[in-house]
């Protein structure tokens, strides 16, 4: 990507990571097919499998991590990082505020630890594995210290597996098209 339009692209996408996080912590508690009283709103994320209704707002959070990344640096991301934990915790309501800036700022870190040596080599794949990793530990630090159980983090990472797996297609959709139209191709 040239270098101003990366910038404009890694803006935006350093602006929505930061957003997704309290618009996440409101959906949580407001938006759901079911709500649960002292308990999170949930939505069905597979069949017979649910998951806390903010579940694509977080997996979303991972996928745009991973651009600011690709896009800004290290430093813009871990700026992002705790500028998003911060704000999460000074905007959640108090029943999620620990379990939701605990749990973006070590899934966010975990995310980016494991994206940053895949992310030249395997974009795709990194994307894939980072996300899920972060997954896994911001469904399990967020439902344990926000509602004080694990009951739905099957669903939690799972729903965030599906944000990370489309965003891993289109970019790979994204470079194969990109290659061919190098090479003066028909995909192109």
């Amino acid at each position: 990507m040239s270098g101003l339009h990366g910038k404009r692209c890694g803006l935006a996408a350093l602006v929505l990571f930061i957003l997704t996080i309290p618009v996440g912590n409101w959906v949580v508690l407001n938006v759901g097919t079911t709500c649960y009283p002292d308990g999170p709103c949930v939505i069905p994320v597979w069949p017979g499998l649910m998951s806390p209704s903010a579940v694509l707002l977080a997996g979303l959070a991972l996928v745009l991590r991973d651009a600011v990344q690709s896009l800004l640096g290290n430093r813009a991301t871990i700026a992002a990082i705790l500028c998003g934990t911060l704000l999460s915790g000074l905007l959640s309501d108090p029943a999620v505020v620990i379990g939701s800036a605990a749990a973006f700022l070590f899934s966010e870190l975990a995310d980016f630890l494991v994206y940053t040596p895949l992310r030249r080599r395997y974009p795709s794949s990194a994307i894939l594995v980072s996300g899920l990793v972060g997954s896994i530990v911001d469904s399990c630090i967020f439902l344990q210290l926000a509602f004080g159980s694990l009951e739905f983090v099957t669903g939690q990472v799972v729903g965030k597996f599906w944000m990370s797996l489309a965003a891993a297609a289109l970019l790979y959709l994204w470079r194969r098209r990109r290659a061919a139209h190098a090479e003066g191709g028909a995909f192109a």
